[in-house]
């Protein structure tokens, strides 16, 4: 894929949680590095983000009674998918996978870490408005495709994609540098409302 100055890869968590052994694993995860960490040879824009939960957050199943991972509550923000504990700040498996490239990265965005609100995009907390700075940080740049990968394709990597467009950039997907936890056949509808969004997979 041709990229320029003006196109940024936004590599999203890949971090030990969402690896194998991790507590939040997505299968096949550690098959996305060869292709990320080539991609990242390939790119002079590079932004990662990073899951970083304090603990006892919300989105947490151990924090609801008689709530399991992957049941579904409405928080005032709306619905909202209760997680095993994962990526906790300062913890093991919040660090990034030992084999991602990351020295390239010109800029990291932490999310995630108010206890009251989840945050899948790179670029909005889950309840729209709360921005995390990244579309302010690309325009200020310069940049107008982001170029998305990692994990989840089914939750952060598409809301991540979704939010790209509506903030004004082009966004594809390279599906090769992406897997999806898959809940209920979430990986599909991911891939319908990314379209849908005017994202290019490929």
């Amino acid at each position: 894929m041709d990229n320029t100055e003006t196109d940024c890869l936004l590599i999203i968590d890949v971090q030990n949680d969402f690896c194998a052994g991790g507590s939040l694993a997505v299968p096949d995860a550690e098959n996305i590095l060869t292709t990320i960490n080539t991609l990242s040879s390939q790119f002079a824009n590079i932004v990662i983000t990073q899951d970083w939960h304090p603990p006892g957050h919300s989105s947490f199943a151990s924090e609801h009674t008689d709530k399991q991972p992957f049941d579904t509550i409405t928080l005032p923000y709306g619905e909202q998918t209760l997680w095993p504990d994962h990526c906790i700040q300062g913890s093991t498996g919040a660090q990034f996978h030992k084999q991602l490239h990351t020295e390239k990265a010109q800029l990291i965005i932490r999310k995630g870490f108010r206890s009251p609100i989840d945050s899948y995009s790179a670029f909005f907390e889950n309840d729209q408005t709360t921005s995390t700075g990244l579309t302010s940080y690309l325009k200020e740049r310069g940049i107008t495709r982001v170029v998305c990968v990692g994990l989840a394709l089914d939750y952060c990597v598409r809301f991540s994609a979704i939010d790209a467009r509506k903030q004004g950039f082009d966004a594809c997907v390279i599906e090769a540098g992406c897997r999806g936890i898959d809940v209920g056949g979430s990986n599909d509808a991911a891939r319908e409302a990314m379209r849908k969004a005017g994202v290019v997979l490929l």
